[in-house]
């Protein structure tokens, strides 16, 4: 099938992106059947009851792919769907209860039908058998590694991340001297391990004294696996030299990519930003331990080699210091793009990253930097406060300065400032999850007009 599959229901959701009532769904099972292009999340491992409970609960999900121990997420349009015997792995797709349900593909006669469900059956008993004793013998094998394991000293770590030297990272870095960029805790290299690229991050003001907190803190990070992350492939650990080592992203930061003169490409400049948008989703609610990331910025946003966004650094909020900051405050964050639940009384939840994500949505959509102190244009400076002032002013084509592909997708340009402007109220409470960000970005969630994000009144 190559055209795009609807289904003949409405799928109701509620906040933060998931189902309504899961009691009205069912999981159906086809064998043998694929939709190749339409996953937005990929799990691993994981096993067959998990992925389907994953899906049954997330209201962007309407089929799942299980093969192995990984689950493939599709959502629709499901396109290019395709039965054949070699398909390897099991799809279960998510339908209403009472629902006639019929797969129909050309040629095809009623008793092959037959054949296919009697087959389904079968096959699902066979494979919950061989789940059971998999389970037992997974089960146990699992439990003699965690004896032999507990019996090392960087258990914790090690089965998961390669422990460098610093005598091997001084080596693949030819002695720390091709930088690819400094912040305020840490310095970049580019560097070479088996022919493959690395970036390796020299990290200091850390908590130095607690090396049991420091790999427990890189493990966390180290267990994270979705294609919106810059993956960490190593960390070093040797006397007072700490250092992460991630996979290389040949296309640089967010920030190089659209604050040039020329305006970037607008389809791609949406997708980065669903791209972002899935990453923080993955961090806040899906991934082994919650992560708030506490510095979503352009520079903190890597391009891979078909500039796909991968975040980076997330997880190194627990590994800095109490008091480091890269503001004058003392709180965690980048100036102008630092939610101001940190100068309150207000906690710290996964909010402050949804407005983070806010005034980075809007320096994707307007190709410029969130503070602009040398624009003439006082009005100008503060693009969060500009855009807001536009909106309510009927003025968004005031933004779209020689952006001709952004006039041209007017409509979109226009929910995406919505959206940026529900991100960036100051009360965190009318911040929306970033799952229901995503679904909002995708169209999938209707985005409703926003109030005035300032408690105090528009600064316009």
């Amino acid at each position: 099938m190559y055209g795009g599959c609807i289904p003949n229901f409405q799928v109701i959701c509620q906040g933060g992106g998931h189902m309504g009532s899961q009691d009205d769904y069912i999981m159906k099972e086809l064998q043998n059947t694929d939709w190749p292009k339409s996953e937005y999340e990929t799990t691993s491992p994981i096993t067959l009851e998990e992925c389907t409970k994953s899906c049954l609960q997330d209201c962007l999900c309407v089929l799942v792919t299980f093969s192995g121990n990984s689950c493939w997420k599709k959502k629709l349009p499901l396109t290019n769907g395709r039965r054949d015997k070699g398909v390897n792995g099991t799809s279960i797709i998510k339908l209403m209860k009472n629902n006639e349900f019929l797969i129909s593909f050309p040629n095809q006669k009623d008793h092959e039908t037959l054949v296919i469900i009697i087959s389904v059956l079968l096959g699902f008993s066979v494979l919950v058998i061989l789940m059971l004793v998999g389970a037992i013998y997974f089960g146990f094998s699992y439990n003699r590694k965690k004896i032999k394991s507990s019996r090392t000293k960087n258990h914790v770590v090690d089965n998961i991340l390669r422990n460098f030297t610093f005598e091997e990272l001084v080596e693949a870095t030819r002695n720390f001297s091709d930088e690819l960029g400094r912040g305020s805790f840490s310095i970049v290299y580019k560097g070479t391990t088996k022919m493959t690229s690395v970036a390796v991050k020299k990290l200091d003001k850390l908590f130095q004294d607690n090396d049991k907190e420091f790999q427990t803190e890189v493990n966390v990070i180290g267990q994270t696996h979705h294609r919106n992350l810059v993956r960490l492939l190593g960390y070093c650990n040797e006397g007072q030299h700490r250092i992460l080592v991630y996979e290389f992203m040949s296309n640089g930061t967010l920030a190089s990519f659209l604050f040039t003169p020329l305006k970037s490409n607008w389809r791609q400049r949406v997708d980065i930003a669903n791209g972002i948008a899935r990453g923080l989703v993955y961090l806040h609610e899906e991934c082994c331990t919650q992560i708030i990331h506490c510095d979503i910025k352009p520079q903190n946003i890597l391009l891979d080699d078909l500039c796909n966004a991968r975040i980076s650094d997330f997880g190194l909020a627990k590994l800095l210091l109490i008091n480091q900051s890269h503001t004058e405050t003392g709180i965690r964050g980048t100036k102008g793009y630092v939610a101001p639940d940190w100068f309150r009384s207000s906690p710290i939840t996964t909010k402050v990253d949804t407005y983070s994500f806010g005034v980075v949505l809007l320096e994707i959509i307007c190709c410029r930097r969130n503070v602009e102190k040398e624009l003439v244009d006082e009005e100008k400076g503060i693009l969060t406060d500009w855009a807001y002032d536009c909106y309510k002013t009927r003025r968004l084509d005031i933004l779209l300065e020689n952006d001709d592909e952004a006039i041209n997708n007017i409509k979109t340009f226009e929910k995406f400032v919505m959206i940026a402007i529900w991100c960036i109220h100051e009360d965190p409470s009318l911040r929306p999850t970033m799952k229901k960000v995503l679904l909002m970005l995708e169209g999938i969630v209707e985005v409703s007009i926003p109030p005035n994000p300032y408690l105090y009144g528009s600064t316009g």
